[in-house]
This record gives structure tokens, C-alpha cells and sequence, in this order.
């Protein structure tokens, strides 16, 4: 029984036809044969455009974690900017090892804003701590309301100001002696 719209086809299916061939605009580019993939795959190097300091040794660098560490590093030096906060103080025992941790209050704003802010402050931290950060200094870097949307280059000069102002504590000798005050927060 046949409806009038349907009609009946064959189960066989029609051979498989190759499709047309299209010339390119310039010739048939094809690899050559025995060719191989590109050497460069996957994500580039990053490249550093400019530094204007050079830090001869690397550091490790230790992500704070726990409030008691906050709370410690809170208790020394603070250097305020438009867009970021920076506070830091030296730790008590001297080891080749940078502390660094990053905070947004709500003031900043909700949560995708607060997130977004330390995303930032993290690549720029990334960036130029390695060159003006001091051994054996935790770094705390706060995030202000204009932190999240403010032009990438004014947030990494505001950044970079106040690293290199506490940087001149820190090696002049400006800082109190790391015995001073109350004893740092054990570490795991």
C-alpha cells in the first residue's frame, strides 16, 4: 500500500561516487610525499618582549595557602597602588624560596569579577616577580575594584612600582631583621 507523496525505493544503494575535483587557485599544493608535520605543534614559548631587571638565579616560588601565612604577611610592609595592593615580609628562616598568594575580597565583586582579578594579578605576579621579587620574602598581592578590567599595561606597571619599592626595603635594609616581631607559620 502506497501513499500518494511516498514512493517505493530500491534497497540497493547507488555506488559511491568520487567527488569532483576543484582546481586551487594556484596549482594542486599537496605535501610532498614523505613530508611530515610541522615541527611547531601545540602551544608556542612564551618569549619575553623586554626586561629592564635581570635576576641571575631563578626562584621557587611557594603558593601561600593558609590564613595564618596571610595573616603573618599582612603584619609587615604594604605598598598601596591604584589597582593593586602588595604586601610582603620576610620570612623567618633565610631559604632561596619566594611565598606568594593572591586574595579578592567581595568588595572587588561577585565571584566571576573576583576570579577574573586574580587570574590577572597570577600573570602578572608570573611575570615580574621572578625579576624584582627578594628571596626569603612572602609576597601577598590583594586585588582592588578596578583590578579586573583596567588596561593590562597599567596593572603591570602599578605591579611593578610596588615590587620594586619593597624590593629597596628588603636590600637596603630597611626591613626589620627577620627575628623581629612574631615567628612566621610553620610550614608542611
Amino acid at each position: 500500500m502506497t501513499r500518494g507523496h511516498q514512493e517505493d525505493f530500491p534497497a540497493q544503494q547507488p555506488e559511491a561516487q568520487t567527488a569532483p575535483r576543484v582546481p586551487r587557485a594556484y596549482g594542486d599544493q599537496e605535501r610532498p610525499e614523505g613530508s611530515r608535520l610541522s615541527p611547531r605543534q601545540g602551544p608556542e614559548a612564551s618569549e619575553r618582549l623586554s626586561s629592564t631587571f635581570s635576576n641571575p638565579s631563578p626562584l621557587l616560588i611557594e603558593r601561600l595557602r593558609v590564613r595564618r601565612e596571610f595573616l603573618y604577611v599582612a603584619e609587615g610592609y604594604a605598598e598601596r597602588r591604584r589597582l593593586v595592593v602588595v604586601q610582603a615580609r620576610r620570612r623567618g628562616q633565610p631559604r632561596p624560596v619566594l611565598g606568594l598568594g593572591f586574595t579578592a575580597t567581595k568588595k572587588v565583586g561577585g565571584s566571576v569579577v573576583r576570579n577574573r582579578a586574580r587570574r590577572r594579578l597570577r600573570e602578572a605576579a608570573r611575570q615580574l616577580l621572578p625579576l624584582l621579587g627578594v628571596a626569603g620574602v612572602d609576597y601577598v598581592i590583594v586585588a582592588r575594584q578596578e583590578t579586573g578590567t583596567a588596561a593590562w599595561p597599567r596593572l603591570l606597571d602599578d605591579l611593578e612600582k610596588a615590587l620594586i619599592s619593597l624590593r629597596r626595603r628588603f636590600i637596603s635594609g630597611d626591613a626589620p631583621p627577620s627575628g623581629a616581631g612574631p615567628t612566621p607559620p610553620a610550614r608542611a
